[in-house]
């Protein structure tokens, strides 16, 4: 039996992270790597210490902003990239995987913090219904290296492509 792949093993935490999110619309997890070590983790979710989407608005969750977007949330990769510069990690050249390619915002976010290489699993675009993955274009625009994931073959895993929270 041959080793998980790094990528399998990252994406497939991202998506187990996805699963601690409070949010009721979508749960998005994301790993921040470097080289083969996990620097910092994140799920999508009001910052800390302020609410829980699922408690505080159950079966509707928060408001929404002028896009339809969670008008209280980080973002998983926002709170991945925050904990480690809280922390002190070099974040240059770093990897990070989501399971929701980042929307534009967190792009630019990406990119600023010279993250080298995202692997993103769902497409943002088809999951908010709209012609194209504004982030996934900005970040190749600029030299970020931004690719889809793709399970290694034979590779067993939680990842479920037709999740009906991403």
């Amino acid at each position: 039996m041959s080793k998980p792949r790094f990528d399998d093993i990252f994406m497939e935490l991202a998506v187990n992270l996805s699963k601690r999110s409070h949010c009721i619309k979508a749960q998005v997890g994301a790993v921040l790597t470097k080289e083969t070590r996990i620097i910092s983790i994140g799920y999508n979710g009001p910052p800390s210490g302020t609410h829980n989407c699922d408690e505080e608005f159950p079966g509707v969750g928060c408001p929404r902003d002028s896009k339809g977007s969670c008008s209280l949330a980080l973002h998983a990769e926002q709170n991945a990239i925050l904990y480690a510069a809280k922390n002190g990690a070099v974040i240059e050249g770093a990897t990070i995987y989501v399971t929701l390619s980042p929307c534009i915002a967190c792009a630019r976010i990406i990119f600023s913090m010279k993250i080298a290489k995202v692997v993103f699993l769902h497409s943002y675009a088809q999951y908010k219904g709209i012609p194209t993955d504004e982030g996934v274009e900005f970040l190749r625009k600029f030299g970020v290296e931004t690719v889809q994931y793709q399970p290694a073959a034979g590779f067993e895993t939680v990842i479920q492509q037709g999740d009906p929270h991403l």
